[in-house]
């Protein structure tokens, strides 16, 4: 975040070492400003210890509690008895496992599933190809998407990458991946419902029934 440095220490100069940190940890979110973080800052000094602490609890549970399911990259809580970690939709029996969906980011899977009209698994990218933002296909879990077409128990995989440039540069490569490793499985594409240049997360629900409804062999 770039900041006017001789005003920002002047903001920062009248608060004491302890607020000066907690401002600035708060000021570095996306969509807080210095303001912002001042506000919040103050508004968890007035609040009991109690309340305040709740706050750090749901941090550090988020940092210690929360993976990626072992399966599909989906988030997932970390299993108290250690066993390995899935998630609510890799752990639904009732799902049909033979078709995936593959998506860039959890919240794309939290977009279609709020549809309530897909009932395939997914594969979560964690990512999309961008060679210009030093993003290869290596960093992404493709690895462990060529393991689950390997397993011969996968009949078709639908692209649900975003519909922008490298999205669609995505699709493309796992399309070839998919040819080469099992020319057998039916590889679809979610419908252009969702316009060129958006994000699946900010879809409605009627345009994503639109794209799950009416995707289209590739």
């Amino acid at each position: 975040m770039r900041r006017n440095p001789s005003a920002y220490d002047e903001f920062m100069a009248q608060y004491t070492q302890t607020i000066q940190n907690l401002i600035s940890s708060l000021s570095d979110l996306p969509g807080i400003g210095l303001r912002s973080a001042e506000r919040i800052a103050f508004h968890l000094l007035k609040q009991s210890t109690e309340d305040a602490m709740k706050l750090s609890t749901a941090i550090s549970d988020l940092k210690t509690r929360i993976t990626h399911c072992t399966i599909c990259y989906n988030l997932a809580e970390i299993p108290t008895d250690g066993a390995e970690a899935k998630c609510d939709v890799c752990s639904d029996v009732n799902r049909d496992v033979a078709t995936v969906c593959v998506v860039e980011q959890p919240k794309d899977l939290l977009a279609l599933e709020s549809a309530s009209l897909y009932r395939g698994v997914y594969h979560v990218l964690l990512g999309r190809i961008a060679p210009l933002e030093g993003v290869d296909p290596e960093d992404l879990t493709l690895n462990a998407l060529s393991e689950r077409l390997a397993s011969g128990a996968i009949t078709e995989v639908i692209l649900g990458t975003n519909p922008n440039l490298d999205g669609d540069s995505t699709a493309l490569y796992i399309q070839e991946m998919i040819r080469q490793q099992s020319p057998s499985v039916r590889v679809t594409r979610l419908a252009r419902g969702l316009a060129a240049g958006t994000q699946i997360e900010y879809a409605n629900r009627s345009v994503l029934e639109d794209a799950i409804r009416g995707r289209q062999t590739i």
